[in-house]
C-alpha cells in the first residue's frame, strides 16, 4: 500500500540547504551513493560471516549505470538491501533531524564548511544534482516485499510496494536541468576513476544503449517475451590495491606497477618506497614513493591520495603529514583519520598528530636503513633526494635529529660525508685564530673554479652545496654547532675566511694604500663596489670580487621565503667587496706608472679581468675590454 509521509523538516525544500552549502564539491554525490552502496555489499558479506545469511555473496558488485535519454543515473548493488522499516528508519527519520536548527545555526557565509559536519548528507547529497530521487530496495532477509520510496527534494515522499526480481538497492537519480553535466559518460567515468578506483567491490560504469530480448524474461499479457536493457558496462576499479596486501608479498616489480598505475603520467621510476602497514594505536596502512625531487618544490607537492576505507577522500595531506613529506607520492588509508560527514576536510583531533608523527618516524627510520645496508647505493640516490631530506630537517626537529646520521655532504671530489665525518676531517686543519671551524662550500664549482683551486691549493677541504635551501640550512647547522661556521669561498679572500694568526706583510706603505684605493675607486661604482686593500699572498689574483657571506645569505633567505620578515635585505642594491692585493707585481706598477692613461688602462684592464672571472662582465664593458686587449697585445 502507498504511504505518504513528511519528513521532520519544516523548510520548503532541500535543494537551496545542500546546493549553497555544498555547490563548489557537489560532484562527491556520487562518491557517497557507491561509498554507499559498496557498505551495503560489505553488511552483507559480515551477516554472512556469522552465519546470519546463507547468501551467495561470490560476485558482489556495484553498477553504475546512464540512461543519457531518459536522463537518469543509477547506482545499484546487490548488497543487503532494505525493509521499508529499514528504509523509514536511515532515510526519512535520521537524515533530516534537526536540520532547520543547523541551517540557522550556520548560515553565516563565514561558516558554509560547518554545516556540512552536521548535517545529514551521505544518501541526501543526491539531491545537489537531482530534481528526484527513487529507492528501490529489495531485503536479503527472507520474506522481505520489495519497497519504492520517491522524493522530489521537499519534506514530502512517499513509499510503496513495488517489483524488483534481484535483492539489493536501486538509488535512481533524475538528473537536475542545471546538473546535465553529470548525463555525460566522460564526467561520470572521471568522477569514478578519482573517488572510486579502489573501492574493495567491483564497480562497472555502464550506459543503457537498447533494448534486447530476454529468454528469461517474464511474458506480457499478449504472450510475447518481455525485453530488457542492453547495458554496455566496464570494470573501473583494482579492487586490491598494493596498499591492501602484506607487504612481504609483493616484490619491488608490485610496487612499481602500483605506482604506474597511480601516476600514468609519470615516465621515470620512483627511487624507493616504504608500505605503511599500523594497526596499534591506530588503523594505517599505505605506500610512500621517493620519487626524483626537482629543485621546484611547490611542482612537487600534492601527490599523496587519502583514502579511508579504499575510498578516495582528497589529494591535500597537509593536516596529516608534516610539510616536507608532501613532496613524497603514494596512498595513505586510514579509517581513524577524523573527517566531517562529507569527507570533505579533516576535523582536529589527537589522532591526525599521532598519525603525523608516526609516518615521519618511518620515513626517517627507512633512510637510516637504507644508510646502514647499502651506503654506495644511498650515496648514488643522494642528489635525487637530498631536497627532501634538506626540507625535513629544516622543518622538523625530529626528523632533523635522526638525520643527522644519514644526511650527506658531497666535496668538490664528489666525496661523501655525514656532517659529524667531514667535521672530524677538518675541525684542525680549518679552524681559524678565534677558533671557529670554518667550513667552505660552493654552490657551482664551474663559476667559482677559482676561488675553490685557491681554496685546495692551500689544502682545504670544499664541499658542493646547492639548491634552493641550503641557505636556510647551513644557518639551521651552524645554530646546533656553534663552533662551525659555514663560508661561500667566494665570500672573501681564503685567508680572511680561515684567518690564522699569521697574515702577510705588505709590500706597499699606508699612504700608497690610500692612494692606490681612490685610483681604483674612481674608475668603480661606488654604491656597487666597496674597496679594500688587502696583505695578500703573492700567488694570489691582483683582485679579487667577494660577496658578503651574511649579506648574500640573507637575500638568499628573503627570495625562498618570498620577502616578510626580510623585505629590507630585497630592496637593498647588490653589492660586492674588491680585495685589491697589495703584494701583486701588477698593483705595484700601478702605482709606479708615470701617465694617468697608461695607469687608468691598467686599472681598467685588472679589474675587467676580476670582473671576467665572476661573469660580471657584459655589453659595452665587454667589448671595450676586448678592445683593450688587443691594443696591449700590440
Amino acid at each position: 500500500m502507498k504511504r505518504k509521509g513528511n519528513i521532520n523538516v519544516k523548510t520548503e525544500n532541500i535543494f537551496p540547504i545542500i546546493k549553497q552549502f555544498l555547490y563548489s564539491d557537489h560532484e562527491i554525490f556520487l562518491r557517497e551513493l557507491v561509498s554507499n552502496a559498496v557498505d551495503a555489499t560489505q553488511k552483507l558479506k559480515t551477516l554472512k560471516t556469522v552465519g546470519e545469511l546463507s547468501t551467495d555473496i561470490d560476485k558482489l558488485r556495484v553498477e553504475v549505470i546512464l540512461d543519457k535519454e531518459n536522463k537518469t543515473l543509477t547506482v545499484r548493488d546487490n548488497g543487503i538491501g532494505m525493509t521499508d522499516k529499514e528504509l523509514d528508519k536511515y532515510i526519512n527519520q535520521i537524515a533530516f533531524s534537526g536540520a532547520e536548527e543547523f541551517v540557522n545555526k550556520y548560515k553565516d557565509a563565514d561558516k558554509k564548511n560547518s554545516i556540512i559536519g552536521h548535517f545529514g548528507l551521505g544518501f541526501y547529497s543526491a539531491f545537489m544534482v537531482a530534481k528526484e530521487v527513487e529507492i528501490l530496495s529489495k531485503s536479503q532477509h527472507p520474506n522481505s516485499l520489495p519497497v519504492k520510496w520517491v522524493c522530489d527534494g521537499s519534506p514530502n515522499f512517499t513509499m510503496e510496494e513495488t517489483k524488483k526480481k534481484t535483492k539489493g538497492t536501486d538509488v535512481v537519480l533524475h538528473i537536475a536541468d542545471d546538473s546535465t553535466e553529470f548525463l555525460e559518460e566522460n564526467r561520470i567515468s572521471a568522477i569514478l576513476n578519482k573517488y572510486c578506483k579502489f573501492l574493495p567491490v567491483e564497480i562497472k560504469f555502464g550506459t543503457k544503449t537498447e533494448k534486447i530480448d530476454d529468454p528469461k524474461g517474464k511474458k506480457d499479457k499478449d504472450g510475447n517475451v518481455e525485453k530488457t536493457d542492453k547495458v554496455s558496462d566496464n570494470i573501473i576499479n583494482n579492487t586490491k590495491p598494493a596498499w591492501t596486501k602484506t607487504p612481504s608479498n609483493l616484490k619491488e616489480k608490485h610496487y612499481k606497477d602500483f605506482y604506474k598505475e597511480l601516476y600514468p603520467m609519470e615516465f621515470t621510476d620512483p627511487l624507493f618506497h616504504i608500505h605503511l602497514n599500523v594497526d596499534f594505536p591506530f588503523n594505517l596502512t599505505g605506500i610512500l614513493y621517493f620519487p626524483k625531487l626537482k629543485n621546484n618544490l611547490e611542482v612537487q607537492k600534492n601527490k599523496i591520495n587519502l583514502y579511508s576505507n579504499q575510498v578516495f577522500i582528497t589529494d591535500n595531506v597537509d593536516n596529516i603529514v608534516p610539510e616536507f613529506l608532501t613532496l613524497l607520492h603514494g596512498v595513505i588509508d586510514s579509517p581513524d583519520i577524523p573527517l566531517n560527514v562529507s569527507r570533505s576536510y579533516l576535523q582536529a583531533d589527537g589522532n591526525v598528530k599521532k598519525i603525523s608523527s608516526h609516518i615521519t618516524k618511518k620515513v626517517a627510520d627507512k633512510l637510516a636503513q637504507m644508510f646502514k645496508k647499502d651506503r654506495k647505493d644511498f650515496e648514488q640516490k643522494w642528489d635525487d633526494v637530498k631536497v627532501f631530506i634538506e626540507y625535513g630537517m629544516l622543518t622538523e626537529q625530529k626528523f632533523f635529529d635522526k638525520a643527522n646520521d644519514f644526511a650527506l655532504y658531497k666535496n668538490t671530489n664528489d666525496e661523501y660525508y655525514t656532517f659529524s665525518e667531514f667535521f672530524d676531517k677538518v675541525k684542525e686543519p680549518q679552524k681559524n685564530k678565534d677558533g671557529k671551524t670554518i667550513i667552505l662550500y660552493t654552490n657551482d664549482k664551474k663559476e667559482q673554479h677559482s676561488f675553490v683551486q685557491t681554496a685546495t691549493d692551500k689544502g682545504y677541504e670544499v664541499l658542493e652545496l646547492g639548491g634552493p635551501l641550503i641557505s636556510h640550512l647551513i644557518s639551521r647547522l651552524e645554530s646546533s654547532n656553534t663552533d662551525v661556521q659555514f663560508s661561500r669561498v667566494d665570500a672573501d679572500i681564503i685567508d680572511k675566511l680561515i684567518q690564522k694568526e699569521d697574515e702577510a706583510i705588505s709590500k706597499l706603505s699606508d699612504k700608497e694604500k690610500e692612494k692606490l684605493q681612490k685610483m681604483i675607486e674612481e674608475q668603480l661604482d661606488k654604491d656597487k663596489f666597496t674597496v679594500q686593500v688587502q696583505n695578500m699572498s703573492v700567488s694570489d689574483s691582483p683582485i679579487i670580487i667577494t660577496q658578503s657571506e651574511f649579506m648574500r645569505r640573507m637575500k638568499e633567505q628573503q627570495q625562498l621565503s618570498g620577502g616578510g620578515g626580510m623585505q629590507m635585505f630585497g630592496s637593498m642594491p647588490e653589492s660586492y667587496n674588491l680585495a685589491v692585493n697589495s703584494n701583486h707585481d701588477l698593483i705595484n706598477k700601478i702605482l709606479s706608472e708615470k701617465t694617468k692613461k697608461k695607469r687608468v688602462d691598467l686599472i681598467k684592464q685588472v679589474l675587467d679581468l676580476a670582473l671576467l672571472s665572476q661573469g660580471m662582465l657584459k655589453g659595452k664593458n665587454l667589448t671595450g675590454f676586448i678592445s683593450r686587449s688587443v691594443s696591449l697585445i700590440k
